[in-house]
């Protein structure tokens, strides 16, 4: 199959300058890509479970379009995985926010027509632009060096930050726009969902050309072409079962401990009196956190190891958890921190994560095997929100916060078990 249409892979191949002007020429697409994603991926954050809530009439089930969204997201992640192993990352990133922006749409259609089945199948199609968001974090690493991956990853997630943190401040704005059509306020954020998401997948359709991850795979082919000629052995597979296993519950473990915290937040806000703006502002904080430190995360990960920032991930979400237990729920200044920890601690180990995860796959298999890895962590989050309404319904906020920390905890004996078993980086 033809990766970049008619021209030849080997250009690339053959030169190590191509492949760096390549490299950086993908990490370019990717910023300006996530930019939109991140502004799609905050509106179900922000007012995905207050609208449910006006259209159920209770909050006993407000985790629960976290939860479709995020189930979404599995699905999604497991379809833009096997797409982008076999056609490369242009057309399984294209494809995931194409059909997530499809979702948003749905969900303003849903909220005018006041049709709370139409918004759960929505709210699941929507998914798959959250997935794809985190996906995307992927293309800039087929090229990358072992001491770039981190790096290159958190570059992705930092151009996250512009669209992400726009978002929920736009809650109002959108609002107002939507009712001068005589869509509901909440579904405002959403049609900017829609256009985000669309926009997003368009970027990498046209200009992810040539294929980073098929132009790595073309590279491996090629190198062992050339030791299979030359008779020398092979070297050792980077395929490591036990890496990936350990930085996929390094990803899982974070992710549902944020997803559950960062659903009801809304909910215990508005509950205590806050406007929309309040929690969009609360929100766009929280989402800085999770993206903006990226690039320090990168670095970090990269030079002083992965095990060491995974148990500086548990640390920081477990204390965001005991914050957020015991912050007044009338209290913007101690929730904001809260949550502005709640992002950290999310960063730390979806960027420890995914490295570890790259480290322990090679070319044949990576992208399948992120795929499969995003799957069990979207379900993470599918759980934790669906259990955190649950959770708050049924108990407190506070029992939720401090039932993340002590999750958030696990991660510690998980890399100290694994690393005294298992070899990582």
């Amino acid at each position: 199959m033809k990766v970049n249409d008619s021209t030849s892979l080997s250009h690339y191949v053959d030169s190590t300058e191509a492949q760096n002007k390549l490299y950086k020429r993908s990490l370019l697409v990717v910023i300006m890509s996530q930019i939109f994603g991140g502004a799609g991926l905050a509106a179900g954050i922000t007012v995905g479970a207050i609208l449910a809530k006006e259209m159920l009439g209770t909050e006993s089930f407000s985790g629960l379009p976290t939860a479709l969204f995020t189930l979404g997201s599995a699905l999604a992640a497991f379809l833009v995985g096997r797409i982008s192993q076999r056609y490369g990352r242009r057309y399984g990133l294209s494809f995931g926010f194409i059909v997530g922006g499809i979702g948003a749409i749905g969900v303003v259609i849903a909220a005018s027509l006041d049709n709370i089945f139409l918004l759960f199948i929505a709210l699941f199609i929507y998914g798959a632009g959250t997935s794809t968001n985190l996906q995307a974090r992927y293309a800039g690493t087929d090229l990358a060096s072992e001491k770039q991956r981190a790096t290159a990853i958190s570059i992705a997630l930092v151009s996250t930050t512009f669209g992400a943190v726009a978002g929920p401040n736009l809650v109002t704005p959108m609002g107002k726009f939507a009712q001068l059509f005589g869509i509901p306020a909440l579904a405002g954020p959403f049609m900017l969902a829609a256009v985000a998401y669309i926009i997003a997948g368009l970027i990498f359709l046209i200009f992810l050309r040539p294929d980073p991850f098929l132009v790595a795979k073309a590279i491996a082919v090629d190198n062992e072409r050339k030791i299979h000629k030359t008779k020398i052995q092979m070297p050792a597979s980077n395929y490591n079962r036990a890496g990936i296993i350990a930085g996929a519950m390094v990803l899982i473990l974070s992710h549902g401990v944020m997803i559950a915290v960062m659903t009801m937040t809304p909910i215990q806000m508005t509950n205590h009196g806050a406007t929309l703006s309040a929690v969009g502002v609360v929100i766009g904080l929280h989402i800085a956190a999770m993206y903006l430190p990226s690039l320090v995360t990168g670095m970090l990960v990269d030079k002083i190891g992965r095990p060491i920032m995974v148990v500086v991930s548990g640390v920081i979400l477990a204390a965001a958890g005991i914050m957020a237990a015991l912050a007044p729920g009338d209290s913007l200044f101690w929730l904001v921190f809260a949550l502005m920890l709640l992002g950290l601690g999310w960063n730390i180990g979806l960027i420890s994560g995914t490295a570890i995860i790259i480290d322990s796959t090679d070319i044949q298999t990576r992208a399948k095997t992120q795929g499969t890895v995003d799957v069990w962590v979207a379900l993470a989050g599918t759980v934790g929100g669906l259990f955190s309404g649950m959770v708050v319904a049924f108990w407190s906020y506070a029992v939720l916060g401090f039932a993340g920390a002590f999750i958030a905890l696990l991660l510690i004996p998980l890399i100290v078990w694994t690393r005294s078993k298992h070899k990582v980086a």
